[in-house]
């Protein structure tokens, strides 16, 4: 009960209960700041309502990190010196993942695709949230970071499903939760690279890696897949990047931080 009520806050916190929620504009520096001007053209508001319908009629899959870092506890000044209970990685992204599956599931009812790695990987079909609370209880972390791997047969799975006449009329999100870098970058850039070849646009496939962790290099690496792909032979930029304490700092809703991804 005491964690499904945390969960109940976060979303709430996160405005899946509120009929409205605020809207954001992206800069040049790929933050987010709110829009107070309430002169907004026809035009943009058309825009933001268009990116939102691009949510609906969509796939959705998780790819969750349990490699052993995500057991690692990091420093944190605050929590510190008001002597609250530090938690490990993992345990800090529970809620922040659940949140974000069950707002996937609302827009996608016949459930999400769900993969937790970390040496090998495990693949769930068909997902609800009440899956996903059962995946960190019965799950611990450990292994190392095998992205490549898991990354490349889900987006076999989405070339497979398209091929096939399977996929939904927006494409799919495929959402990496992780806190560091993969084992093979140059691997993971590659199978990035080569499936951008085979999309129609850019919007059709996006990848978002929410990165947990304070991981500076794990931070630079993800940033070069945000920014610097194209340069590397991608037909689209179909990466983003963002932290979970980006998310928290700018008050971001779910829903912006999935629009993030498509834009």
């Amino acid at each position: 009960m005491q964690i499904l009520s945390k969960i109940m806050r976060l979303l709430e916190y996160w405005g899946l209960f509120h009929q409205q929620s605020p809207t954001y504009e992206r800069d040049t520096a790929h933050d987010y700041k709110a829009i107070h001007n309430p002169i907004n053209t026809i035009k943009e508001r058309a825009t933001m309502t268009e990116n939102r319908e691009m949510l609906k009629n969509r796939d959705y899959t998780l790819i969750i990190d349990k490699s052993g870092s995500m057991a690692i506890t990091d420093d944190d000044e605050e929590k510190v010196k008001s002597e609250r209970e530090l938690k490990n990685r993992w345990d800090s992204m529970k809620e922040s993942t659940i949140a974000l599956a069950s707002k996937c599931e609302k827009l996608d009812p016949d459930g999400i695709t769900v993969y937790v790695f970390s040496d090998r990987f495990t693949a769930y079909t068909n997902v609800t949230t009440r899956k996903v609370v059962q995946i960190f209880e019965d799950e611990d972390p450990f292994g190392e970071t095998n992205l490549v791997e898991v990354l490349q047969v889900a987006l076999d799975d989405y070339f497979e499903r398209k091929t096939s006449g399977q996929t939904k009329p927006n494409g799919e999100t495929i959402l990496i939760i992780t806190d560091g870098k993969p084992d093979d970058q140059v691997a993971v850039a590659r199978a990035i690279a080569e499936a951008t070849q085979k999309v129609d646009k850019k919007e059709e496939l996006t990848i978002s890696f929410i990165q947990i962790g304070k991981d500076k290099e794990a931070t630079k690496y993800l940033k070069i897949l945000d920014t610097q792909l194209e340069e590397r032979g991608a037909k689209y930029d179909i990466v983003n990047t963002i932290t979970i304490d980006e998310i928290v700092k700018q008050g971001l809703t779910l829903t912006q931080v999935l629009l993030n991804a498509i834009q």
